[in-house]
């Protein structure tokens, strides 16, 4: 009997973890695609392209229309796609997995409530970047071409130029250390937001942010508009304190496409100080910031809200104890 209820009980953890796969990588997928555009500009702008440098941000995307084509803002997208569905996959399913964990071991003793859902967010974006860090910047490579000056054609072509000429696997990782310590306030702070958004929602709102949902824990589900509102708040909170580490990780990934940038190929804490130096906070580690808000906050808002949603239609618990 014993045996039976350790089989079944393996069984709904496989399945767990598969349906939670599943929901984040569809939910990586749609809010990605959503502000593909302004992910182009922001790496145009970040890395001080020669065609983009002096134009802001509607300015540039009009700008990326008009020389190349609509298409272009969109270009890099399909390597982000490749990228984007097993690094949400991973990251929301180690968050639901670390968050059970962490809630069973640190229970109610912490000071800060909701701490445990920092660490456990913390955790699952290091270890999602962590297995699919080379498609970030790949994706960057080809986002940072304008069309008539390409040196890639296409993600695989891109990775073996990159290993073959650049210094094999260090340079699919260039960048790395600095998105690693900007993943931890940015993934933390994501998920310990909207967590917490969504407890004071269903505790002190449920009558204007929630609907009545019985096999969910407390019976209450998030509505739509207040995921999204939950969502992009987190994403505004987190951005702001992760930007200057997402500054020098472009910057470090695309040093090596001309030669006056290669100095930023030197060490996060060089490529920091040449920025500072260069430029200094607002136009230099700031440099992008607006548009960095205008894609981070409805990124993240269509990120939480959809992956909520399909967990929903999955009929997994989206409730929590109020």
């Amino acid at each position: 009997m014993a045996s039976v209820t350790a089989t079944e009980q393996s069984r709904k953890n496989v399945e767990f973890i598969a349906k939670n796969l599943f929901a984040g990588g569809v939910a990586g997928m749609c809010s990605k695609t959503a502000v593909a555009p302004l992910d182009r500009i922001k790496i145009l702008l970040q890395a001080h392209s020669i065609h983009y440098k002096h134009l802001g941000v509607f300015s540039g995307l009009k700008h990326i229309v008009q020389k190349e084509s609509f298409f272009a803002l969109y270009k890099g997208n399909g390597a982000q796609m490749v990228r984007i569905f097993p690094y949400a996959a991973t990251q929301f399913t180690a968050f639901e997995v670390y968050k059970k964990y962490l809630g069973k071991v640190l229970g109610t003793n912490l000071p800060i409530k909701h701490a445990d859902k920092f660490i456990a967010g913390a955790g699952a974006g290091v270890t999602a970047v962590t297995l699919t860090y080379p498609l970030d910047t790949i994706r960057a490579r080809l986002a940072f071409q304008v069309t008539g000056e390409h040196r890639y054609n296409g993600i695989v072509h891109t990775a073996v130029t990159i290993f073959r000429t650049e210094g094999g696997l260090r340079a699919l990782y260039r960048g790395f250390v600095p998105t690693l310590m900007g993943m931890v306030p940015y993934a933390g702070f994501s998920f310990y937001c909207f967590e917490m958004l969504k407890f004071v929602c269903m505790k002190y709102a449920p009558g204007i942010t929630c609907k009545k949902l019985d096999r969910n824990t407390g019976g209450l589900v998030l509505c739509v508009p207040a995921k999204l509102l939950c969502g992009g708040f987190a994403g505004a909170v987190a951005q702001s304190f992760s930007y200057p580490l997402d500054v020098t990780r472009r910057r470090m990934q695309l040093a090596m496409m001309n030669p006056e940038t290669a100095k930023f190929g030197m060490g996060m804490w060089k490529t920091l100080t040449i920025i500072y130096n260069e430029n200094g906070i607002m136009k230099g580690l700031y440099r992008g910031m607006s548009i960095n808000y205008l894609r981070a906050i409805p990124m993240v808002a269509v990120s939480f809200s959809t992956y909520e949603v399909m967990k929903q239609s999955l009929k997994l618990d989206t409730g929590m104890k109020i």
